[in-house]
């Protein structure tokens, strides 16, 4: 709650609050529709999803989506610095407002962890060099935005974009669940 909030409530609990102070409550409700372009972000070593999508209020339009898949034979490294260029490049190519990323995840295995923070920094740091706002959101986030229920399948979350956004074939789940998060950014944001 923020202080304006907190202090008209403690207002409103002692009597003192005035009819000059009263909030129009449904001018809280009303949520300003994202216009721009998001590039969504499913980071991974191997096999980083990445997703363009176009935002007319409430109209939705797959613009990009492409998987970064690296072989065992590509060093980690290098596969750090192609993951960096290219979310470089398709930030630069498509101009978007807003990046939404995958948040960083629990995982039991360390070097998982080390493998999965990597990708994931080496896709921010492009985003941030170039000064687009990231936007974090937990799969179970996601799943709930776009498909209203969190512990959905990635089958689930893939025919589900793929209906909602007239796609025809679903898409490969990493460039879905890129896409999740781009929409679950447009769905949830509160501009």
């Amino acid at each position: 709650m923020n202080s304006r909030s907190r202090k008209l409530w403690a207002q409103h609990l002692s009597g003192q609050s005035k009819k000059s102070q009263s909030i129009d409550s449904s001018s809280l409700l009303k949520k300003q529709p994202f216009v721009g372009r998001i590039v969504g972000i499913d980071p991974s070593l191997r096999g980083t999803g990445l997703a363009v999508l176009d935002c007319k209020g409430s109209t939705y339009k797959l613009l990009f989506s492409e998987t970064l898949k690296f072989t065992p034979k590509i060093s980690s490294v290098d596969c750090l610095g192609k993951i960096h260029q290219s979310v470089a490049d398709l930030v630069d190519l498509w101009k978007p407002k807003h990046v939404s990323c995958e948040e960083t995840i629990y995982v039991q295995n360390f070097k998982t962890a080390q493998i999965m923070g990597s990708a994931r920094g080496a896709a921010l740091s492009a985003v941030s060099i170039r000064g687009v706002p990231v936007f974090e959101y937990a799969p179970l986030r996601v799943k709930q935005a776009v498909v209203g229920f969190g512990r959905a399948s990635k089958e689930q979350m893939s025919l589900t974009l793929s209906q909602m956004l007239g796609l025809g074939n679903p898409l490969p789940f990493d460039q879905s669940d890129a896409l999740g998060l781009a929409l679950c950014h447009a769905l949830t944001w509160q501009g």
